[in-house]
């Protein structure tokens, strides 16, 4: 038999994580979760902003780790970045954490109900 891939999206780690046990339990391929965002870099280095250095205005709205001028600028050009808009870390979902599974084609309609019940969007 073939492998089939499942990409799904979750609202916290805690979410994914159970349903990539499930799926290991169902002996699944391969099976990872990572947080995505939109904006490069990992983490956000607080600082007082009016003494240290920001690298860029979503550095210090959107949780950035900004590495160049060209990236800030479009980056603090996003509406997120005047607090005015709704989505917070993730976008307007909310869904940022990736499962990512390779599972084998028999049980890949029984991977996807276990995505669902979990309220993993595919």
């Amino acid at each position: 038999m073939g492998e089939k891939n499942i990409l799904a999206y979750f609202k916290s780690p805690e979410e994914a994580e159970g349903v990539a046990r499930k799926l290991n339990a169902l002996r699944a391929v391969e099976v990872s979760v990572d947080r995505f965002s939109r904006y490069a870099g990992e983490g956000y280095d607080p600082m007082n902003p009016i003494t240290g250095k920001v690298s860029s205005l979503a550095a210090i709205t959107q949780d950035a780790m900004i590495t160049n001028t060209s990236a800030g600028i479009l980056a603090a050009a996003d509406p997120a970045a005047s607090g005015m808009s709704h989505g917070g870390q993730g976008g307007p979902t909310g869904h940022d954490i990736l499962l990512t599974a390779v599972v084998d084609e028999g049980i890949h309609h029984q991977a996807l109900r276990i995505v669902e019940e979990a309220g993993g969007l595919m």
